[in-house]
């Protein structure tokens, strides 16, 4: 990026402060903003498990969870809209004059979803509790396990991704990451019955497609090899239209820091990848990938290890 490219970046993003600071909700400058963000995808969960997020009188958890996810969708509307705005203007083209109907429309859409999700949301709660010998309880997992934070956010922010919001699915991840650890990309596939154990360090790219039953370990990353593919213009192919992550199919486990790379990776069903593996080909169903046995060094003995280190 040139000096010039800097200078007006820089200039976009103070116009967008100012507009904001001036209350000007219109305006063509106004960004998205990141804490309204994070306080859309808190009121999400809060909505979905208003018993174990939201505190008081338990009588009237259905009224102040109902309170709100009408909040979020006021204060998801006003984004979108913000986010669309700011994405015309930044790709040169004009806002939509009917820009209030279309965010309408996108959360009529989304929020049909919502049984849906929470169905999913329920799945991975379950598949936690049946691959973690650790957890006592499904209440357990939803109040103390990072991965149903991450999952959660994720799999709306996916609906989100699909329906074709700009900027706003990538921040909702990005807050879920910073609280959890767990980098889990909006445009990823997730199928039902998802558990990330531990999770952090864990990395999911855009085009990563995930079956049901499948179980991650902290470390894990799910990358792209020799992603820098171009067109014929020369320009980085974006998007699903460049397929650079892996996928996994049904019943896959996938054990801590393993690395699965490239787009044309296949793993097929019911197979395991050990940990510290570095995998950049398909492999088949019930397929066992280990790495052999390193040569260790023993020293046996309590003084005979502290010798060369001059103590």
């Amino acid at each position: 990026m040139s000096a010039d490219d800097m200078k007006c970046l820089a200039q976009e993003f103070r116009t967008a402060l100012d507009a904001r600071l001036a209350g000007d909700d219109h305006s063509e400058f106004q960004l998205p903003n990141r804490e309204t963000v994070a306080l859309i995808s808190r009121r999400y969960l809060e909505t979905l498990f208003p018993i174990h997020f939201l505190s008081g009188d338990p009588e009237a958890l259905g009224t102040q969870a109902e309170s709100y996810l009408q909040e979020t969708k006021t204060l998801l509307a006003s984004q979108i809209c913000s986010a669309v705005r700011f994405d015309c203007r930044r790709s040169g083209k004009p806002a939509p004059a009917d820009l209030g109907p279309c965010a309408d429309e996108v959360l009529e859409n989304l929020f049909g979803q919502l049984p849906d999700l929470a169905r999913l949301l329920a799945s991975d709660i379950e598949a936690a509790f049946h691959n973690d010998p650790a957890a006592s309880s499904g209440e357990e997992i939803l109040l103390a396990y990072p991965c149903v934070e991450a999952i959660t956010v994720q799999r709306l922010a996916h609906r989100l991704y699909l329906l074709d919001v700009p900027f706003i699915p990538r921040m909702m991840t990005e807050v879920a990451h910073s609280h959890t650890g767990i980098d889990i990309h909006p445009g990823a596939a997730i199928g039902e019955s998802f558990f990330i154990d531990h999770g952090t360090g864990v990395v999911i790219g855009e085009t990563s497609i995930i079956g049901n039953k499948v179980t991650l370990y902290h470390g894990v990353t799910l990358g792209a090899f020799n992603p820098l593919s171009k067109d014929e213009e020369g320009l980085l192919r974006r998007g699903h239209e460049n397929k650079r992550h892996p996928e996994l199919e049904d019943h896959v486990t996938v054990y801590p820091n393993a690395t699965i790379l490239g787009g044309k990776t296949r793993i097929g069903h019911h197979s395991v990848i050990g940990g510290n593996v570095w995998l950049t080909h398909s492999v088949a169903p019930y397929s066992r990938v280990i790495l052999k046995e390193p040569d260790l060094v023993i020293l046996n003995g309590v003084s005979a290890p502290y010798i060369g280190w001059g103590l």
